[in-house]
């Protein structure tokens, strides 16, 4: 019976070993068939099945390594996988297709593995969506919305909730609506900047639980969310938010959102924080009577415009003017301060946000035109991108002037931009 035993075990041992060189193999060939480029793609997504999964991950990798439109179906497969690194590759293979580059910077180049365990770090930065041109294939929506509602990792649920904002995956709301209730806060976190980017205001009731929630980092994104969306209908909740909101970070984020949402309602509100010495929570306040455009405030709001020394109150006040009807260009006018912020790295993102709301009126796009010629490089580049996202048909000649400016740069970014919004014009 001893001897048995240790026959049993020994051939056991062989067995694992035969296996684990057997895996080594598939491996290396997987590597080499990457080398041959997309020739290779069936041969590689053919590893998908293999019962190893440093083999399947492999396999992935090397897709996600090739890239392009032909990796598409065996990545979406992929995903369809029940491990974590697997299913993380595969989203970030799958993004990268329409993004190239993303995979750069997401999750699965952060991937350690110990045993089964799958680790990985989200970058801060959530900022990047394709342009409304790219048409993303139904299936890789469908594909990347089942992970977020139940991938085998939390990890591998929020990466593909990442995953589904940058492509603007409409179809996969309902999935992260019901990621939002998973009590995790980085998928719920994920999901929320998804939900914003895709912009659907539909989405916006079915947050509404969150505006109270105990997670601050949670309840700012669900405030911020929810006045993006302009949803009137949750302002009771968002009062309440501010007028019980436990840190400064709240306060700012309530209010910012009672401001996208201009409720005549809030008036005395946006009147109450005008002096607060918080900069951000002026601003904010400054921001909702701009949107109310009530000619009262003009005074209010201009001696705000010149007397503050905060970049970002100053800032909110020069959007909250030319709201309210200040269109002439001096040099040292709301419109004018706002174009010149363009050229200032740490501020353009700022006055972009406020020139894409204001640009929605044709009057103040015909303010800004006869401006182009005359603008600099980063003016230029800038307000193309501005008009492609809320330009009308008056919008297509100053972009195709653009576009053929003799900066190289300034031209590339007319092309796109221009392309952008003749996707987006009916």
């Amino acid at each position: 019976m001893k001897f048995a035993f240790i026959f049993s075990l020994a051939a056991f041992f062989t067995f694992v070993q035969a296996q684990d060189a057997d895996s080594k193999q598939k491996v290396r060939a997987i590597r080499d068939l990457a080398k041959q480029g997309e020739d290779a793609i069936p041969k590689i997504a053919a590893y998908g099945g293999d019962a190893d999964i440093g083999v399947r991950a492999e396999a992935a990798k090397a897709l996600v390594e090739i890239g392009g439109p032909k990796t598409l179906d065996a990545l979406v497969k992929a995903a369809g996988d029940n491990d974590p690194e697997v299913q993380i590759r595969a989203t970030d293979g799958l993004v990268n297709v329409y993004l190239p580059g993303y995979v750069k910077t997401g999750l699965s180049g952060t991937l350690s593995r110990a045993g089964s365990a799958v680790k990985g770090k989200f970058t801060d930065t959530n900022d990047q969506v394709i342009d409304p041109f790219v048409q993303v294939r139904p299936d890789v929506i469908t594909a990347l919305g089942k992970l977020a509602r139940g991938g085998a990792s939390m990890d591998s649920r929020a990466n593909a909730a990442r995953g589904l904002g940058v492509l603007r995956g409409r179809a996969a709301i309902p999935d992260l609506i019901e990621a939002l209730r998973s009590k995790d806060d980085k998928l719920m976190y994920e999901s929320l900047v998804a939900i914003q980017k895709i912009g659907d205001p539909e989405a916006a009731p079915r947050i509404s639980f969150l505006l109270g929630d105990l997670d601050e980092k949670i309840q700012v994104e669900a405030l911020e969310t929810t006045g993006l969306l302009r949803n009137k209908d949750a302002a009771p909740r968002v009062r309440d938010a501010l007028e019980h909101a436990r840190t400064v970070k709240v306060r700012r984020a309530a209010l910012e959102a009672l401001g996208m949402i201009a409720d005549p309602a809030d008036h005395a509100i946006f009147l109450q924080y005008l002096n607060n010495k918080d900069d951000l929570v002026r601003a904010a306040a400054v921001e909702g009577l701009g949107r109310l455009k009530n000619p009262d405030d003009r005074a209010a709001v201009n001696t705000m415009f010149n007397n503050e020394h905060g970049m970002n109150p100053r800032l909110s006040a020069a959007f909250a003017l030319v709201s309210l009807g200040e269109l002439k260009l001096d040099r040292y006018g709301p419109l004018q301060y706002l174009i010149d912020s363009l050229n200032q790295r740490s501020w353009r993102g700022v006055a972009s946000a406020f020139l894409i709301e204001l640009t929605r009126q044709q009057a103040i796009r015909q303010s800004i035109y006869p401006l182009l010629g005359a603008a600099t490089k980063d003016e230029k580049i800038q307000m193309s991108i501005i008009l492609s996202r809320s330009g009308d048909r008056d919008s297509v000649a100053p972009l195709e002037t653009l576009s053929m400016d003799p900066d190289p740069d300034v031209a590339a970014e007319g092309i796109r931009s221009l392309r952008a919004l003749r996707a987006r014009l009916p």
